[in-house]
């Protein structure tokens, strides 16, 4: 915890300045990679695969989660992460034959992801990089490459690099299954972000300034925004925060739940949020206090121009409050204990 005189201004961090270039960033993005990315949904329409395998870590495993239930609501196709480990510290070959295999990556460099990915290549998958380093060592193995056009990112925390690749996966899944409305979406999302940024999220920077523990939750399509909260409340406040399926939390967890033990509650709009809604009000009538991030909640969520958008909205409200919780708590996000920008992994 460093003494808060030291500390910058909110607006001034790293962190927030790049989370609020997000929408310029994704607008860049998908301007860019237009011709790109309808070329590579051309072939998969032509040739699908039969399955999808994701390979990533930190944040980008996150953005992971996003596309397999993108992927398999909106395409049907099986979408499965995964460990790279089996490929880099067992080195065991998997049968990948005619599968798309999409490795995410800020940096491109972590030599686990370098080895699966060239192991899947040799294995007949088809590989995809989404990177934000145009030449890094990943994006020269891969057969197609979809740029974050990120720019540089010098916090610590990933801000814009993870709604980047969020918007990428978006935009290969809406080209792919080439239907309104989601391709209608696409040029509506740096808007809604724009507009995600503005949203008042000071309940929650002002309840969890003394907390210790909470539970993330959100479900589905949803569930990937958790997971990524639940990250940057560990690495930019040490706050210790868990993410769970508002389904799996039922399972065990939930024992947890009550005075004292918080909850952030990402309610999607689609099928699950009736259900995400129900447990939150379940939740506060144990004594909890409880945040939802809903139309119908006290953290107001951005319009979507399509419930698949969601997800991004809610990470980039999130982003502004995570940044002045940070503060709050004594902590810089620009640069947390013990952790460097860019994680090499074997």
């Amino acid at each position: 915890m460093t003494d808060l005189a030291t500390l910058p201004a909110a607006t001034d961090t790293l962190m927030f300045q790049e989370a609020q270039q997000t929408a310029d960033v994704i607008a860049t993005q998908y301007a860019r990679n237009q011709t790109t990315v309808q070329a590579l949904a051309a072939e998969l329409r032509s040739n699908p695969p039969p399955f999808v395998v994701t390979c990533a870590r930190g944040s980008s495993d996150h953005a992971a989660t996003y596309g397999k239930y993108l992927f398999e609501t909106q395409l049907g196709i099986v979408t499965a992460s995964a460990s790279p480990s089996v490929g880099s510290v067992y080195e065991a070959k998997q049968q990948l034959r005619g599968a798309l295999y999409l490795v995410i990556s800020q940096s491109g460099k972590s030599p686990d992801l370098l080895r699966n990915a060239s192991a899947a290549a040799d294995a007949g998958a088809r590989v995809v990089a989404i990177v934000n380093a145009e030449d890094s060592p990943l994006a020269a193995l891969a057969d197609t490459v979809i740029p974050l056009h990120a720019g540089p990112e010098r916090s610590v925390a990933a801000t814009k690099s993870y709604l980047g690749s969020l918007a990428a996966i978006l935009q290969l899944a809406a080209y792919w299954k080439n239907e309104a409305p989601l391709l209608d979406a696409l040029p509506q999302l740096p808007d809604s972000l724009r507009a995600a940024w503005q949203a008042d999220w000071s309940p929650l920077t002002d309840g969890l300034v003394d907390a210790h523990n909470l539970f993330v939750l959100g479900r589905g399509l949803g569930l990937a925004a958790a997971q990524e909260a639940a990250l940057k409340f560990k690495e930019t406040c040490g706050l210790h925060a868990e993410a769970y399926s508002s389904a799996e939390v039922k399972h065990g967890p939930m024992a947890l739940v009550g005075p004292g033990f918080p909850v952030l509650c990402f309610a999607q709009p689609d099928e699950t949020e009736a259900g995400t809604l129900a447990l939150a009000r379940e939740f506060r009538g144990r004594g909890a206090q409880v945040w939802v991030s809903s139309e119908h909640g006290d953290l107001p969520l951005a319009s979507a121009p399509h419930p698949a958008c969601a997800p991004l909205l809610t990470v980039q409200s999130f982003y502004r409050a995570i940044n002045a919780l940070a503060l709050r708590r004594g902590h810089n996000p620009d640069v947390p204990p013990h952790l460097n920008k860019v994680t090499e992994t074997v």
